[in-house]
């Protein structure tokens, strides 16, 4: 009987062990080191890691980019010609259709004008007064790198990268 099992669980595992599996990255961890960085009392420290002046310039879509630069990850810059607009992230990494995961990268519309916008890290979905909210991590929220709660409702997009597809990059 235990040969008989024993052989079943190891099939069984083997068969798991082969399945391809969807590896995803969690970009956001070394952002959290950066938490609390405000764009005023932090100015210069800012200013040299995300390469613009947080007073000046609106610099969420920075941020994410120097998050990514320092994982060795490409940015927007790989996409867009203009990396530091938050919308430059709609073409970046694969199109999320499903729920996100912690560390995809969310925008949001902002503003009224069709260029605007807002980047950062998606982190986790709270619910309070029947109400869902997604908790995100970025800069420029409220002046500072921050937790800050958005609609889902209004995100126009949700953009993943996935371990298979960067090592492939990789090793191009």
């Amino acid at each position: 009987m235990f040969r008989k099992n024993a052989v079943g669980v190891f099939c069984l595992s083997f068969l798991i062990a082969c399945q391809p599996i969807e590896e995803t990255l969690d970009i956001s961890k070394p952002a959290e080191q950066y938490i609390g960085l405000d764009e005023y009392k932090n100015r210069k420290q800012l200013k040299e890691l995300v390469g613009v002046d947080p007073v000046h310039t609106e610099w969420c879509a920075a941020f994410v980019n120097f998050v990514l630069d320092i994982q060795d990850i490409p940015g927007s810059e790989s996409v867009s010609d203009y990396p530091l607009m938050a919308r430059s992230f709609l073409t970046w990494g694969e199109e999320v259709l499903d729920e996100p995961i912690k560390g995809d990268i969310v925008i949001f519309p902002r503003g009224g004008k069709l260029w605007q916008g807002h980047v950062g890290f998606f982190i986790k979905e709270i619910q309070y007064e029947n109400r869902t909210r997604w908790i995100i991590l970025g800069g420029n929220q409220d002046n500072t790198v921050s937790y800050a709660e958005f609609n889902p409702k209004k995100a126009i997009a949700i953009r993943r990268k996935s371990l298979i597809s960067w090592r492939n990059k990789q090793h191009q």
